[in-house]
């Protein structure tokens, strides 16, 4: 595994797009959101992916969704992610094209279990 090279104390090293989200958090505007979202159980996110090689943050692409299955973290495809809505549950959305859409999904196991089969 590559650990991104970003200071704690700094976003530098960062691109734009995300030192602008990490500088964000700390709007009044923002809070203020935070606090709305939370009523809701939800949160913020800083969408995202890193470099392969070098770990670097890099902004992630509008077509691709983070996807957690197996305790492991990949980038897929997003309309890949998106026809299967049986497997994979969307946990971060996103507004993209004048629409919500799915920035991160976690792969759901399937069970049978006695109620199932009723």
């Amino acid at each position: 595994m590559t650990t991104a090279i970003v200071s704690r104390t700094t976003a530098q090293g960062l691109p734009p797009e995300l030192r602008r989200a990490q500088a964000a958090v700390q709007l009044p505007e923002v809070q203020e959101m935070l606090r709305r979202l939370s009523g809701h159980g939800l949160g913020i996110y800083m969408p995202h992916m890193h470099d392969e090689k070098s770990g670097d943050f890099l902004s992630l692409p509008d077509d691709v969704t983070q996807v957690e299955a197996g305790l492991e973290v990949s980038f897929q495809a997003a309309a890949e992610i998106a026809d299967q809505a049986d497997r994979f549950l969307p946990v971060a959305w996103l507004w993209r094209a004048g629409a919500v859409t799915a920035a991160a999904a976690c792969e759901m196991v399937q069970t049978d279990s006695p109620a199932d089969a009723e």
